[in-house]
């Protein structure tokens, strides 16, 4: 589901038309909208000075203008809000004049179907934000912002700090799928970003959001890179995404667009080159589809060309668990360091997706109590703890955790909020920030989301004492496994559960005290020293392989 509600303005004159439309919005399920209708342009251009709207629906004869001076007053004062043009029948020249002026599209309104109307604000949407700079993500900024402090803490010299800025391979697609009817023709964006192509192949998940952008691909493969630097393992960083809500498609129009994505994208991935897995919005069904796709290219099967994917198809035990399992782990490791004793102490979970419930679940059975979680429907509060089965139990049944019983409803801020001793962060980006990391009451922040903290956001936490596990550090339990499966597809062998979680906690376990020594010696918080560790990782590599030609 969308975050937040599309922000339209709706300026038609006509009350019949703007009841319809207002109607159609309403019944389109892909879309939310909060719309805002006025009957004149000065009404119109008065919203718009105000801010927050996200597109325009314009009617261009209206009682104070008309034509294509309609659409340049609202230009003028909205340059970078996108309208799409409401227009009769007989003024359809007109519209098109419009879209040559800079209109994103125009609508018919006798023609007007809820399908119809619905699409054409989301694909404006989408490439509006094309059009707008890709790159200029929050995400991105962050990850580009830590990397230059870490470079500044180490001195990196400056050709080398120019080079990881920036992504070495970027693949932006755009594709379409049938929807079940048949009738209909989505169109999406995706992506594929390779950050560093020096350690061996990239390695890096894919996530379906209607929220993805080139930026928000590039941070994350950028933090794949440092990840899989700090654990030692053989890869680059890569990401990849489609810009889609997964959750408004049937299985068959999911399957039907994965495998177009991975033949749009499949001369850059490959069990040498580029080994995607499964992220937000994906799962190891998903996976079987990208490799089903990819192996009836070059004519034979290719297990090894993803990872995340079923066991019966070459998948490797344990890897749906990992990431949750590595950062208890971590955890484990943080509380030995902090003298916290695990047994008896208190968790809040913010997120209760793969990472979030497996978390949750290993951490009760340490006899951590957990008195809050939350998903994207709603949050949960129970002061005298939570039972993790029970709420597993309640989410297969209602795919959400809103309306659960035995648990006090809760916002997401005042969650964050909640006096404990441990609070495991594994949603979504930009949770801790300046405005709130003052008033977080745990010990050890634990990180299983991507960058769920910002840097303003780190200096405040490090002086009010609170142990942060980063998240570069925190969720690398997937990536490693991911290796793990790698490995067992590419020698045709298989390892036993033990073996897997014996190697995994060994190799977290090692980076964990890499990371804390280095710490402890430089004065450093947990985040720059864990990127420290692995921006000189491939720093040292840079520098050996030379430059070409």
């Amino acid at each position: 589901m969308q975050d937040s509600p599309v922000q339209l303005l709706l300026v038609e004159d006509n009350p019949m038309h703007r009841k319809l439309i207002q109607k159609l919005l309403a019944s389109d399920p892909q879309l939310q909208c909060d719309v805002e209708a006025v009957d004149n342009l000065a009404d119109g251009l008065t919203r718009l000075v105000k801010g927050g709207v996200d597109l325009v629906l314009l009617d261009l004869v209206l009682p104070d203008s008309e034509e294509l001076e309609t659409l340049f007053r609202v230009r003028l004062v909205a340059p970078q809000v996108p309208v799409v043009v409401l227009t009769s029948l007989d003024d359809v020249k007109l519209a098109a004049r419009a879209v040559e002026s800079g209109a994103y599209d125009y609508l018919v309104k006798s023609h007007l179907k809820s399908v119809a109307l619905g699409r054409a604000i989301r694909y404006t949407l989408s490439r509006a934000r094309a059009r707008g700079g890709e790159w200029d993500s929050p995400m991105f900024r962050l990850a580009q912002q830590q990397f230059l402090k870490a470079a500044q803490y180490m001195n990196l010299d400056d050709n080398i700090r120019q080079r990881l800025l920036f992504p070495q391979r970027t693949q932006m697609v755009s594709f379409p799928f049938f929807r079940d009817d048949r009738t209909q023709v989505e169109t999406v964006f995706g992506y594929r970003v390779q950050h560093l192509l020096s350690m061996g192949p990239t390695k890096g998940g894919i996530r379906y959001h209607e929220e993805v952008d080139l930026g928000e691909v590039a941070a994350l493969a950028m933090w794949m890179t440092w990840k899989c630097a700090l654990m030692k393992l053989p890869f680059g960083g890569a990401k990849g995404g489609v810009r889609v809500d997964p959750t408004t498609l049937s299985d068959r129009e999911l399957q039907r667009l994965t495998r177009r994505y991975t033949t749009e994208i499949i001369d850059i991935i490959g069990p040498d080159k580029d080994i995607p897995a499964p992220d937000l919005g994906t799962d190891e069904r998903v996976m079987a589809w990208l490799m089903d796709t990819y192996s009836q290219q070059v004519g034979h099967s290719v297990p090894a060309v993803v990872t995340g994917k079923p066991v019966v198809l070459g998948g490797s035990l344990g890897r749906k668990e990992a990431t949750g399992r590595g950062l208890v782990y971590l955890i484990q490791a943080s509380a030995r360091h902090l003298g916290m004793q695990l047994d008896g102490a208190t968790a809040v979970v913010q997120g209760f997706g793969n990472v979030g419930s497996h978390a949750a679940h290993f951490l009760a059975e340490l006899g951590v109590r957990i008195i809050g979680v939350s998903d994207v429907s709603t949050g949960l509060h129970a002061p005298e703890g939570l039972s993790v089965e029970d709420l597993l139990e309640y989410q297969a049944e209602h795919r959400i955790l809103e309306g659960y019983p035995a648990a006090e409803a809760i916002g997401n801020a005042d969650l964050l909020e909640l006096d404990c001793d441990i609070l495991v962060l594994a949603a979504l980006q930009n949770q801790v920030t300046v405005e709130n990391a003052g008033r977080l009451e745990c010990r050890l922040l634990a990180e299983g989301a991507n960058g769920p903290t910002t840097l303003e956001a780190d200096d405040i936490l490090q002086e009010r004492g609170i142990f942060v596990l980063p998240d570069i550090l925190g969720n690398a339990g997937g990536v490693t496994v991911s290796y793990f499966e790698w490995v067992q597809g590419m020698q045709n062998l298989m390892w036993s559960l033990d073996e897997i979680h014996g190697r995994l906690q060994a190799i977290l376990l090692d980076a964990f005290q890499r990371t804390l020594s280095r710490a402890e010696a430089q004065h450093l918080d947990m985040r720059t020293a864990a990127l420290i560790e692995g921006v000189s990782r491939v720093t040292e590599a840079k520098l050996l392989r030379g430059v070409f030609p």
